[in-house]
């Protein structure tokens, strides 16, 4: 693993969607490792490989890691992981909302070739998904003064990259919701940001994009390489600690420089 940033999230409880993903895993093991308790969770195929991730990130402490399977579409899912978490741990203080649809998107194609169900899932997943783990866990943030959402985003929404026109239109219904949940949970103390990742080089981008995709790629950056999973961290963390304790509404772009916003 990449070294850590020295942000302290000693005594934090955190729960990260998609978690077993090479992002998802990232944001677990850097949580554990700034002191968090982190609730990973995923949907029930990954269950073998989360509870690996939650062995993995526990044994790099000092924080400590549990696994449960989640489908971010289901209430009753995401209400059992918002027990866990009080059961486990005491409560929850921050949510890094990033279980997406990605990998399985597969080639780019045009918007006049996607189906109503590549459509649907996608929007699903991507944007219902994140706002009712929101939904979920707000009264636990209520319950301990406040909390810290942070919800994976990305460039493309600014981009409008072609052939992903799903994805792209979810992505950006997420900026739109974090803006619409910070105004309307700051009142209790909450806030709620973004970040915005370029393409990442890391197993899902390169099962959906040609050989040399990313390489090409990083070349339009201003910092000319490509991203790996850790870039990630450094924002990721900031945002889920009292650190950015005046920041909310906010999406950060974390690209190297390709997109300006």
């Amino acid at each position: 693993m990449s070294s850590r940033p020295s942000i302290d999230l000693t005594g934090d409880v955190v729960m990260v969607t998609g978690a077993t993903g090479d992002i998802g895993a990232e944001y677990v093991c850097a949580l554990v490792s700034a002191g968090a308790d982190v609730i990973a969770t995923d949907v029930a195929q990954t269950a073998e490989a989360g509870q690996e991730l939650a062995d993995r990130a526990t044994e790099l402490g000092p924080g400590k890691a549990v696994f449960t399977t989640v489908d971010v579409t289901s209430d009753d899912d995401l209400a059992a992981a918002a027990v866990l978490a009080v059961e486990r741990f005491g409560g929850l203080d921050a949510l890094i909302n990033n279980a997406a649809i990605y990998r399985s998107l597969g080639p780019k194609r045009s918007l006049r070739e996607l189906s109503n169900d590549d459509w649907d899932t996608t929007l699903r997943v991507n944007v219902r998904g994140s706002w009712q783990a929101i939904k979920a866990v707000t009264p636990l943030f209520i319950e301990r003064g406040g909390g810290r959402v942070v919800n994976i985003s990305s460039t493309v929404a600014r981009a409008g990259v072609p052939g992903f026109a799903h994805y792209v239109a979810s992505k950006a219904a997420v900026d739109g919701l974090t803006r619409a949940a910070a105004r309307e949970l700051g009142a209790h103390n909450i806030r709620v940001n973004g970040v915005a990742p370029g393409l990442v080089s890391d197993s899902a981008t390169e099962a959906i994009n040609p050989d040399g995709y990313a390489a090409r790629s990083a070349q339009t950056r201003a910092l000319a390489r490509e991203m790996t999973p850790s870039d990630l961290v450094g924002a990721v963390l900031w945002l889920a600690s009292q650190t950015s304790g005046f920041v909310t509404g906010q999406t950060i772009l974390v690209d190297g420089g390709q997109v300006f916003a």
